[in-house]
Order: structure tokens, then sequence, then C-alpha cells
């Protein structure tokens, strides 16, 4: 292999860096506008200063600017986490997908605006209504998702039920607009047990309820039953190829 002239060749990082060789203008700009202050106590240029540009960029990363959930990134990031879990050590893991029912409809007759405070006041609403091990994210224009390790399925339409009925009871106040009232219809699924699954069969799972829901009227819950014969074929393959494959090698065995 030939080798790379002096001037091509990358020299080894050393640390500490000093705060001067590095360009963190932007970066302060973009933590200062997500109003994220500085304590008083850090002095610029140190090693506990850099760590806190790097934990909050790392923060700004991984949320929703508008509603402060987590993003799609650190949602899917969610669901392999849980996929992996359920896999391991065989406990429930749902995830429901909400959609709020007619929201064109605000953007349309009241502005984007309100639109936007529509959203955040859901998000909030969500928040209050989950565990702090659950995951509430924002994953789309008007569609969130919550990610609830360790719901028994026997409790999972009444959490489902407990979420749509706090949002049909918030009154959404707009400035210069009469109370708001929104809806959603809510899809969930769980996640099979013992199985490697992936997070894009899970969400297509979950997806199919809530297309249910929203043919069904509109502002109800539609969760997959919790029995084995509801997940996909892919899916039950991935539990029983195993299973499969020893009875197939025990056959070919010689006597």
């Amino acid at each position: 292999m030939q080798a790379l002239p002096p001037t091509e060749r990358s020299a080894s990082p050393s640390w500490p860096v000093e705060a001067g060789e590095l360009q963190l203008e932007a970066a302060l700009q973009l933590l200062a506008r997500a109003g994220q202050p500085f304590p008083p106590e850090l002095q610029p240029g140190s090693i506990t200063w850099l760590q806190f540009i790097v934990d909050g960029l790392c923060n700004l990363s991984s949320r929703d600017p508008l509603t402060g959930l987590v993003n799609r990134r650190q949602f899917e990031s969610a669901l392999d986490r849980e996929i992996d879990r359920v896999a391991r050590a065989g406990e429930t893991a749902l995830l429901l997908i909400l959609d709020i029912d007619f929201f064109k409809r605000v953007n349309d007759n009241h502005g984007h605006g309100v639109g936007d405070v529509v959203i955040q006041t859901i998000g909030r609403a969500l928040q209050e209504c989950v565990r702090p091990m659950d995951t509430v994210a924002r994953i789309g224009g008007e569609e969130f998702a919550v990610v609830l390790p360790n719901c028994m399925p026997t409790f999972a339409l009444a959490v489902a039920e407990r979420i749509r009925k706090r949002i049909e009871s918030t009154r959404i106040e707009v400035p210069g607009h009469d109370p708001l009232v929104v809806t959603v219809s809510i899809g969930g699924a769980f996640a099979p047990q013992w199985v490697r699954s992936s997070r894009h069969l899970w969400l297509e799972r979950s997806d199919r309820q809530l297309y249910r829901a929203k043919n069904e009227g509109r502002n109800r819950c539609c969760l997959e039953t919790h029995a084995l014969p509801d997940v996909s074929a892919e899916e039950r393959g991935l539990l029983l190829g195993s299973f499969t494959s020893l009875a197939e090698d025990a056959a070919a065995a010689p006597p």
C-alpha cells in the first residue's frame, strides 16, 4: 500500500484539546437560542464547560423543537431497546400511536400558529398521563407515540383510554379564540415476547390498529390482542424458526 504524503497524514488527536482550537460559536449560539444558558460557575474553556456544550447539543439532537418531546430518531432508539429487552427477558412492552383527529381543520380554520399550540398542549397532556419510565415522542406533524415497558396486557386498554379521555377533556386556550377541544385516535400493539423482531414490524402493527380506529369513527382506541396468532407471519417465523430447525436437524440425524 502506498504511503500518504506527509501533508495528507492525519495526526493523532491529543486530549485535552484547547478550547481555542475548536470552532464553538455556532454551537454556543444554538444553545442560547434553545434557552440553555450556561451555569455561571462554569469556567469558559474548561473541560466541564466543554462537556456542558456536548451534553446540550446531544439533548437538542434528540428532542422535537416544538414540544420538547423525544424526536423520531430517539424514539426509534427506544423501540430498539425495548425489542431487545422483550426478546431477552420475555417481558411486555406496548406501543401506542396517536393521531389528532381532523387536525387539518384546526390549521385551516385558525392558522398554523394555533395548530402549534394544539400540538404543544397535547404533548404536555401525554407527559402527564405516563410514568417516568415511558417514552413519549412526536413522530410526525400531528402524530405522537408512547412506548410503555412492563405494561401488562390486562391494563393496556385502560391505559390507552386514560390518555384518550385526558386529551378529550382538555380545553386548549388560544388567545383571541374560544377554547378548542380536539380528540385523538389511538392504535396499539405489543412487541412479541421472546422474538428478535424489528421496529418496522412493531410500528406497522400499531399503525394498522390506528387506521382501524380512524375507520371506525375516530376518537377511540383499537389495540391488538396479546396473542401469538395476532403477530405477523414474519414474526411467527422468527419465533418458531429455531424450533423448526431443531426438528429438521433431529429428523436428519442418523439413528
